[in-house]
């Protein structure tokens, strides 16, 4: 989950999670910032907001990095107001460049993504050969999506904005002379 508030650019980050978690949160957001005018998201949004990320499920610790394109994700939906794709579910370690790295335990992933009833499953591309040795009867109805950028995955993974008022309102801050002059 995640959230926006007003505020000064900070980030929170709760639930039960492992330190490799953290890192993935981290990594995530510092892609975000660094592609923010390419994303579409005004400096000034993360300048004067807050942004807070939790993983429910109480004392279930997390770990790992494979969630690490699936918070990219929900840090550009909130920032932009894109909602996700439904029946999406995603899976792979994201680097501080946008690349997408392989993961493990894929098969339980995707066997998991199967029950809750998504369609589409994004893979890293180098774990192709791991869904291959996936029963056909899990795979049968799927649609595999085989990442290496992630940049290259945006528009597959968010709905376009309806409308530009989805973005959180800014402040503009005045200069002295502009404050004095009444704008």
């Amino acid at each position: 989950e995640t959230t926006l508030m007003p505020g000064k650019g900070m980030v929170r980050v709760t639930g039960n999670l492992r330190q490799v978690m953290k890192e993935s949160v981290e990594i995530a957001l510092s892609y975000v910032r660094s592609r923010n005018e390419a994303l579409g998201i005004p400096q000034a949004v993360l300048e004067q907001h807050n942004i807070h990320v939790h993983f429910p499920a109480g004392a279930v610790p997390k770990d790992g990095p494979s969630a690490g394109i699936t918070i990219a994700t929900a840090l550009i939906s909130l920032l932009t107001g894109r909602r996700a794709r439904a029946r999406v579910a995603m899976t792979g370690e994201l680097t501080l460049r946008g690349e997408v790295l392989p993961v493990g335990g894929l098969r339980e992933k995707v066997v998991a993504a199967k029950a809750h009833g998504h369609k589409t499953v994004v893979v890293p591309a180098d774990n192709r050969k791991d869904i291959e040795e996936i029963p056909e009867k899990v795979r049968r109805g799927l649609t595999f999506i085989y990442a290496e950028e992630y940049g290259d995955l945006i528009d597959q993974l968010l709905v376009a904005r309806p409308d530009a008022k989805a973005v959180p309102k800014v402040k503009k801050k005045l200069s002295k002379g502009q404050a004095e002059a009444g704008r």
